[in-house]
C-alpha cells in the first residue's frame, strides 16, 4: 500500500463560460453498460463502472431511461429546490412540486472534498451549467490528485464525478469544493480504486480548510482486511461519507461498513398525479444495508444491540435515491446511492454543526434515537418499501432520512 505523498500536484480550474448541450455523450461510445431492469415504468441502465467485480471498488450510480444526453432536464427529475423542499430545508410550494419548487439552499461551512477516480477535464464547465439552470450561487472547483502525474480521464467516473460535485455543491453552496481524484487500480498489488491516497488527501484538504466533510460513492465487498483500512477516515475536523451500495439489503460494502464513515442509503419519493410529494420509501432492492462480519459494533449504535448483535450495522441514514438531473455536457437523468452520499454530506455541511469526527456526528444522530419527540422532528423514519423497513433503525434506511437541519 502507498502511503500519502506530500509532492501533491494541486490544478485550480478557472471559471470558464458555461457550455451548452453540443451532442456530448453521457455515456461515452467506448464504455460498456448493461440493461438491468425496469423500475415504476423506467429502463434502468447500468454502467460498466457500477457493475461489482471480485477486488475492483465501482461506482454506484445508473441512468434513468437513457445514457445519452439532453438538451433539457427530465421533467421527472428531482431538482435541487424540490429535494431542498421535502426535507424542509427551504420553504417551498405545498406538496414541493418539481416544477416549481425552485428555492435553494443557500448554507455551506468549511469544504467539501469528493473522492472519484479519472481528471475531470470539464469539472468546471459542467458546474457553471448546473448552478446556472437551476440558481445556486457559483463556485471555484479545484480538482486535486495525490502525487505528480495528473490521472487519466475515466468516461463512467466523469459521471460519477459531475454527480457527486453538483448535488454537494446544491445542498451546501457556501462550502469550498474539491474534487479528489486517483488513477484507476486494477493489479492484484492494489487495496483500492481510487486510492487511500485520495481519501487522505481529500481529508488533509477539508481539515486545512476549517473543517467540513469527504464524500465518498464508491464500494467495495467488505474483506477481513478492512478494520485496517478504517484509520484513513479519522482526520481531525472531518466527517466522512460514503454510499452503501446499489445491491439491495444484504450486499455488503466498503468504506460505508467502517464505523468511521456515516453509511448513506437510498430511499425514493412517490408522487401523486399532480406532481406532489406523498411520502418516502425504502428503494426497494437498491439501498444497500448489511451487518458487517468483520467491523464490530461501534459505540453509537449500543442502542440498536437487539438488531445488530456484536456487529456494525448499516447504512445510518439514507437519502433520494432516483431520479436526478445532473449535467456533463448535456443533461442526463440518474440514481443510485452515489446520489445519496453527496447529497446527505452537503446537508450536514450546511448544518453546519463541525463536529470534528465521524464517530461525534453519528453519535450526535443516534443519540436522537432516544427521545421520540426529537428523532421524528428530525428525521423521516422510512417504514415502506420492504418488509424489513421497521420503525426506527432498520437495515433499509438506518435512522431515516433527513427532516430539517436540527440533528445534524
Amino acid at each position: 500500500m502507498t502511503t500519502f505523498r506530500r509532492d501533491i500536484q494541486i490544478v485550480m480550474l478557472t471559471m470558464v463560460a458555461v457550455v451548452l448541450f453540443a451532442g456530448a455523450a453521457l455515456c461515452p461510445a467506448s464504455a460498456q453498460t448493461r440493461y438491468e431492469s425496469v423500475y415504476n415504468g423506467h429502463k434502468i441502465i447500468y454502467p460498466e463502472s457500477s457493475i461489482p467485480r471480485p477486488g475492483r471498488p465501482h461506482t454506484n450510480y445508473f441512468f434513468v431511461d437513457s445514457d445519452q444526453p439532453q438538451p433539457n432536464p427530465d421533467p421527472g427529475d428531482e431538482t435541487p429546490g424540490s429535494v431542498a423542499c421535502v426535507y424542509k430545508f427551504v420553504s417551498g410550494p405545498a406538496g414541493c412540486p418539481i416544477a416549481t419548487s425552485t428555492t435553494v439552499p443557500t448554507g455551506g461551512i468549511g469544504a467539501i472534498a469528493i473522492v472519484d477516480a479519472g481528471y475531470y477535464p470539464t469539472a468546471q464547465s459542467d458546474l457553471d451549467a448546473f448552478d446556472s439552470y437551476f440558481g445556486i450561487p457559483a463556485t471555484t472547483i479545484t480538482q486535486v490528485w495525490p502525487g505528480p502525474i495528473q490521472p487519466p480521464v475515466y468516461g463512467d467516473w466523469e459521471v460519477e464525478e459531475a454527480l457527486d460535485i453538483e448535488w454537494a455543491h446544491a445542498m451546501a453552496p457556501q462550502a469550498k469544493l474539491f474534487l479528489v481524484v486517483s488513477a484507476l487500480c486494477n493489479t492484484p498489488a492494489c487495496d483500492t480504486d481510487p486510492t487511500w491516497d485520495a481519501v487522505q488527501l481529500a481529508g488533509y484538504l477539508v481539515a486545512q480548510n476549517g473543517g467540513g466533510v469527504v464524500s465518498m460513492s464508491f464500494a467495495d465487498a467488505e474483506i477481513p482486511q478492512e478494520t485496517g483500512f478504517d484509520q484513513y477516515f479519522t482526520s481531525p475536523g472531518v466527517v466522512y461519507f460514503a454510499a452503501a451500495g446499489d445491491g439491495g439489503l444484504g450486499v455488503s460494502a466498503y468504506p460505508a461498513a467502517s464505523p468511521n464513515v456515516v453509511a448513506v442509503g437510498g430511499t425514493y419519493f412517490n408522487r401523486d398525479t399532480n406532481g406532489n410529494f406523498t411520502y418516502e420509501q425504502y428503494y426497494t432492492g437498491g439501498g444497500g444495508g448489511d451487518i458487517s462480519p468483520y467491523e464490530p459494533r461501534p459505540s453509537y449504535q449500543n442502542g440498536i444491540a437487539s438488531i445488530v448483535g456484536t456487529q456494525r450495522g448499516y447504512p445510518d441514514v439514507a437519502s433520494d435515491f432516483c431520479c436526478t438531473a445532473i449535467y456533463l455536457q448535456g443533461w442526463g437523468s440518474v440514481g443510485g446511492t452515489s446520489w445519496s452520499s453527496p447529497t446527505f454530506a452537503g446537508i450536514v455541511n450546511a448544518a453546519g454543526s463541525r463536529h470534528q469526527s465521524s464517530l461525534a456526528q453519528l453519535t450526535t444522530m443516534y443519540n436522537e434515537l432516544g427521545s421520540l419527540i426529537e428523532y421524528h422532528a428530525d428525521f423521516n423514519d422510512i417504514t415502506t418499501g420492504d418488509s424489513r423497513c421497521k420503525v426506527g433503525w432498520d437495515l433499509c434506511t438506518g435512522i431515516g432520512s433527513a427532516h430539517t437541519y436540527a440533528g445534524k
